[in-house]
């Protein structure tokens, strides 16, 4: 396993995220997009996040397990004069069939390093409650803000609770 932080991706880079949110849309992940999968979507929202890296407002760490991205996770920072403190912890994705071995925690724990890094000392997120994502940011020290009902639509079109989270480091 290796996270790096990847600045400029490569066509490859792209072909390989875009799978990786495919597939957690598809094994029923609340992050943005609903079934069935528009991959005209997907792209467009890689391009937005490419945009966002070579801006220097957001960080893209990705995950590679033997050359594979497997998992991948965005931190925005803020840049407004109060806010130049935080990031917010945004698309935390692992592939499927990767799960339940330790990278969502990996990823988080580089997702913090980078925050520091950049000098932020708060991370924010946002969850779907009762979730196994809400688990791992819980059980890593991150600290309920509060829940509102309804707030996302998950990927089969239901309405899920969202709960906020943070952490300061």
């Amino acid at each position: 396993m290796q996270i790096s932080r990847l600045d400029r991706p490569a066509a490859a880079d792209f072909a390989a995220l875009e799978n990786l949110l495919r597939d957690s849309v598809e094994s029923g992940a609340s992050v943005g997009f609903v079934l069935p999968v528009d991959m005209r979507q997907i792209r467009a929202y890689w391009q937005d996040v490419a945009h966002l890296v070579r801006d220097r407002s957001s960080i893209l760490l990705v995950l590679s397990d033997e050359g594979i991205i497997a998992g991948s996770v965005q931190l925005a920072l803020c840049r407004k004069a109060n806010g130049m403190h935080r990031a917010e912890l945004q698309k935390m994705l692992v592939h499927s069939r990767y799960r339940r071995q330790h990278f969502g925690r990996a990823l988080m724990e580089a997702a913090e390093a980078a925050a520091r890094n950049a000098g932020r000392t708060l991370v924010v997120l946002d969850t779907e409650s009762d979730s196994a994502a809400e688990q791992l940011y819980a059980s890593v020290g991150y600290q309920t803000a509060g829940e509102i009902p309804n707030y996302a639509q998950r990927a089969d079109g239901g309405f899920t609770p969202t709960t906020f989270m943070y952490k300061e480091l």
